[in-house]
């Protein structure tokens, strides 16, 4: 186990973590001691998030030191994975046994553990978010006991413990749902019409099995990436022309990087993310913000940011648009709504991109916008709960959980104050908390 005192920073290097320690066990008991020694601890993943969610004044771990071990189910169709592997090593893994995820991110680098545990996804009408394929948690719980947590033995308090925020203890392994292997091809429809995109949301999106529609907003234009499966079907809605060569999300950036496009077909995890498994890119010089509205909505919510396309053009990158299928993740931002997702990657400067995000932030307020865990926002932390139907139930079970707050951090203390108590009624006859059940693994 190393500990290492110099600040850590998170990718895009907008954040320097203030813990004054990093603990990297290379055991899942070396993880167990480590979290029952110190009173105050935090998980980090990948790094990937430009928001303080992991952020501690405490100690952090790390596990990606954790052996790597990737267990299939072929007869029941999950996998069981070590929470610091990342989505590109594990994908790997599944294709060359045969076996699929249905969903990844744009980027395969990140961890899964990180990227459940902040509701991280991909696109696709009828795909939820990457925590919806959790089947089982272990998690290591401030007393550094491990316990089994999964849909079946905790059906009422499950869907609490995936997108969690690392609240509820460290996260050492996940077991997902799985599916047998498959190949997608995709498509840039390049010159596309925003208004064209405005008036018929839904016909754009299931154009293909993941769709995303990049735009700066000012211009009115778009380019439409549709990633397609030869055995699901595919909407008919075309505008644009197809592009004769490979086109990055940010078109003035080379295509170098990003995975095959031009309707070539190809194994699952080579074509769902956007850039490419083995590259593997060093640092962002960006900043990010994102924010999950009512599907329903769609149009709506595209005509309010083109109002202000003037005021984002000098620090935006590129947009994204996607569409995330409903879940029942107590604190995932498509919680039982189907979704469409405004991705912003802003210019890296935090200064001038703040009044933006604010901009951005009040035209989409009257649709209630979630954010994204992980992303930069303006909106005040108890408004943020305050749209999450469950967020009582999951302060309540947090400090069921964690009644001492071993896993808190300022992020998750602003979200919920620490004023309620544990919950009796979230305990089990017997006198075992119906989350945490002393199942060790």
């Amino acid at each position: 186990m190393t500990d290492v005192s110099t600040p850590q920073r998170n990718w895009a290097r907008n954040v320097t973590y203030r813990a004054a320690r990093l603990h990297r066990p290379a055991t899942t008991d070396e993880l167990r001691r480590t979290v029952a020694e110190n009173p105050r601890i935090r998980a980090l993943g990948s790094g990937h998030s430009f928001s303080l969610v992991a952020d501690t004044t405490a100690d952090l771990v790390r596990l990606d030191l954790l052996p790597a071990g990737v267990e299939l189910d072929t007869a029941g169709r999950t996998v069981r994975v070590s929470a610091g592997t990342t989505y590109a090593r594990l994908a790997t893994e599944l294709h060359r046994a045969g076996f699929a995820l249905a969903n990844l991110a744009s980027l395969p680098h990140i961890s899964v553990a990180g990227s459940c545990a902040t509701a991280t996804h991909g696109s696709g009408a009828t795909l939820g978010c990457l925590a919806s394929a959790v089947r089982a948690v272990e998690l290591v719980g401030p007393d550094g006991d491990l316990l089994a947590l999964s849909r079946d033995s905790h059906p009422d308090t499950f869907p609490g413990t995936v997108a969690a925020l690392g609240a509820l203890g460290v996260v050492a392994g996940l077991t997902l749902d799985v599916e047998p292997t498959y190949e997608v091809s995709q498509r840039m429809l390049v010159d596309v019409p925003l208004d064209a995109v405005q008036e018929s949301p839904d016909d754009v999106f299931a154009t293909g099995y993941s769709v995303s529609v990049f735009t700066k907003w000012h211009g009115g234009r778009a380019n439409v990436l549709v990633k397609r499966r030869p055995d699901r079907p595919a909407g008919p809605w075309s505008w644009g022309r197809q592009a004769t060569v490979p086109v990055h999300p940010v078109p003035e950036q080379s295509a170098e990087n990003c995975t095959a496009q031009l309707d070539q077909p190809g194994p699952w995890h080579e074509r769902l993310p956007h850039f490419r498994p083995e590259y593997v890119p060093g640092s962002g010089r960006e900043l990010q913000s994102e924010y999950f509205v009512p599907r329903h909505r769609a149009a709506e919510a595209i005509a309010a940011v083109r109002q202000i396309s003037d005021r984002l053009a000098p620090v935006l990158q590129i947009s994204e648009l996607r569409v995330v299928r409903e879940d029942d993740l107590w604190l995932s931002p498509a919680y039982r709504r189907d979704s469409l997702t405004l991705h912003f990657t802003w210019a890296d400067d935090l200064a001038a991109v703040l009044p933006a995000i604010e901009a951005v932030e009040e035209q989409l307020r009257h649709l209630e916008p979630r954010p994204h865990w992980g992303k930069l926002t303006r909106i005040p932390p108890r408004e943020i709960a305050a749209g999450y139907p469950r967020a009582t139930d999951f302060d309540k079970l947090r400090n069921t959980v964690d009644p001492h707050g071993k896993f808190r951090n300022d992020f998750v203390d602003a979200l919920f104050p620490a004023t309620s108590r544990p919950d009796p009624t979230l305990s089990a006859p017997g006198g075992h908390s119906s989350c945490i059940s002393p199942e060790f693994l």
